[in-house]
Parts: structure tokens; C-alpha cells; sequence
């Protein structure tokens, strides 16, 4: 038997690895955006981070899941014969829950360990979803024939967007509503 490389299997589940880990970081820190930006308490901004986490990500996983085995399903009806494919729709789906809860939990680290003082645990946050991004996206040039740095840069841009975005809106609701 022969024995896959590192790189083959890191490869095999680059999809959901990145995926899961890119919404982790975007949705748990546009959780804590939106929830800042709408100056909630810190109990609150933990709960909503918390539940996201492990909610999205379990959703995130069983979505992947059920797509993957519907359209290896669908493969087979069409033809008439088992689909034979590398891809386990099971592995895959909970390399999405891991990726997301692993990368996701890194924007709520702050809210949890440090002691508040003004706006200090968003921007340790903001900080740490920065880098994460940038890790995250640079970690995929181990696979990609990318350079470290782009592909870094590209997951950082796009995660930033999301999170102004989040950041803006709780704080206009915010306004509005009070």
C-alpha cells in the first residue's frame, strides 16, 4: 500500500479546510463587528460568538456534507453505477466544522482573556482576525503554486471587506434604533 505524502492529503482537503476556516474567521468576527459596532455587552458579545461558532460551523460541516453525498447521489442515479471517488463527504464535511471552529475561534479569543478597557478587546481582536486571515490564506501556497504573501493578502482583503461591512452595519442599526 502506498503511503500519501503530507502535502497529497493537505491537498485532498484544501476545499474544505480553507472554506471552513475562511467563515470561521469572517462570521465570528462580523458577530463581534456587528455586536461592537452596536456597543453590546461584553456578556453578549461572548454568547453571540460562542453560539455562532459552533452553530455556523455545524452547519457549515453538515451543509458540506449533504452537498457533497447529493451530488455523488445524483452521479449515480444519472449513470446507473456507483460513483467511485476519493472524496468522503463525511471527512470532508467535518474538515469544514474543524477548520471553521479551529480558524473561527480566534477573532473571540481576546473577549475572552483580556480584561475590558474601551475598545481594547475589538482591536486585539481586529488584530488577531487580520493575522488569522493572512496565515490562513498564506498557509495555502504550502499546496498552491502561489507565493505565500498573495495568497495571504488575497484571504485578508476579501475577510476585511466582510467585517466592515458587519462593523458598519451594527453600528448605523445601532444608531438608528437608539
Amino acid at each position: 500500500m502506498m503511503r500519501k505524502d503530507k502535502k497529497t492529503i493537505l491537498g485532498h482537503y484544501l476545499s474544505p479546510l480553507v472554506y471552513g476556516a475562511n467563515d470561521g474567521i469572517i462570521t465570528t468576527f462580523a458577530v463581534i463587528s456587528g455586536a461592537t459596532g452596536a456597543a453590546l455587552t461584553l456578556e453578549v458579545i461572548i454568547i453571540l460568538g460562542i453560539a455562532n461558532l459552533f452553530a455556523d460551523g455545524f452547519s457549515m460541516g453538515v451543509s458540506n456534507y449533504l452537498s457533497m453525498k447529493s451530488q455523488r447521489e445524483y452521479e449515480e442515479q444519472r449513470s446507473g453505477e456507483p460513483v467511485m471517488t476519493h472524496q468522503d463527504p463525511a471527512k470532508h464535511g467535518l474538515a469544514t466544522f474543524s477548520a471553521f471552529v479551529l480558524a473561527g475561534s480566534l477573532p473571540l479569543v481576546p473577549f475572552l482573556f483580556l480584561n475590558p478597557t474601551g475598545n481594547q478587546q475589538f482591536i486585539v481582536s481586529a488584530i488577531a482576525t487580520a493575522a488569522a486571515f493572512y496565515i490562513v490564506g498564506s498557509l495555502r501556497s504550502y499546496i498552491l503554486d502561489k507565493p505565500g504573501w498573495r495568497a495571504g493578502l488575497e484571504m485578508l482583503l476579501i475577510g476585511g471587506a466582510a467585517a466592515a461591512i458587519a462593523f458598519s452595519l451594527g453600528w448605523a442599526v445601532d444608531a438608528y434604533l437608539v
